[in-house]
């Protein structure tokens, strides 16, 4: 599979004091370097784009701004931007919000494998359903639903989700478990 990184950066950084995509990660880097240092394990030559503020610890990846009214309507403006030639390839891409950061290589490419052989044609988003909750981010999205992502109008994540063909997967574990709040940094950082 021809896969590209959609690593959402946009949040307004009010609980952490400072963005999310550059806090120290534990096991080096940012945040947001992390999630790119787990997607480059499994696609190395995946492209990468930034929807929000750059990272500190990789500047020169091609980012895009967010228009910073949620998720839902920066992943509509970014399916609405013509795309580099490199980009048009992908399959599909990992959309990934940078406070997921308890991804490994290993839970990508379990989720990876979980996704295609659900998905074979690289017809539907294909998101996790983790304790009866939907959870777009983290999920797969083909780049053949780019245009109807682009002609939504769902201003929430879960009304893209309906608006667009979609596969709803049962996993568990962490990785699928945002961090929001300075408490649960602390959790996370402590190894919790």
């Amino acid at each position: 599979m021809r896969a590209g990184l959609l690593l959402l950066s946009g949040g307004g950084s009010r609980r952490m004091g400072i963005a999310k995509q550059d806090l120290p990660h534990p096991e080096g880097g940012t945040w947001g370097g992390h999630l790119v240092r787990v997607f480059q394990t499994l696609h190395p030559e995946g492209p990468i784009q930034i929807l929000g503020e750059a990272l500190s610890d990789h500047p020169v990846l091609a980012r895009l701004d967010d228009p910073r009214q949620g998720p839902a309507l920066a992943l509509r403006h970014w399916a609405k931007i013509l795309m580099p030639a490199a980009q048009l390839s992908v399959e599909r891409w990992w959309v990934v919000a940078c406070d997921q950061v308890r991804w490994t290589p290993e839970r990508l490419e379990a989720w990876t494998r979980a996704c295609e052989a659900a998905d074979p044609a690289a017809s539907h988003w294909v998101l996790a359903l983790q304790e009866g909750h939907l959870q777009p981010l983290g999920g797969w999205l083909p780049q053949a639903l780019r245009p109807a992502l682009a002609q939504s109008t769902g201003a929430s994540l879960l009304r893209l989700v309906q608006a667009l063909p979609h596969l709803a997967l049962p996993q568990e574990g962490p990785e699928w478990a945002d961090v929001d709040t300075p408490e649960e940094r602390s959790e996370f950082e402590a190894g919790r």
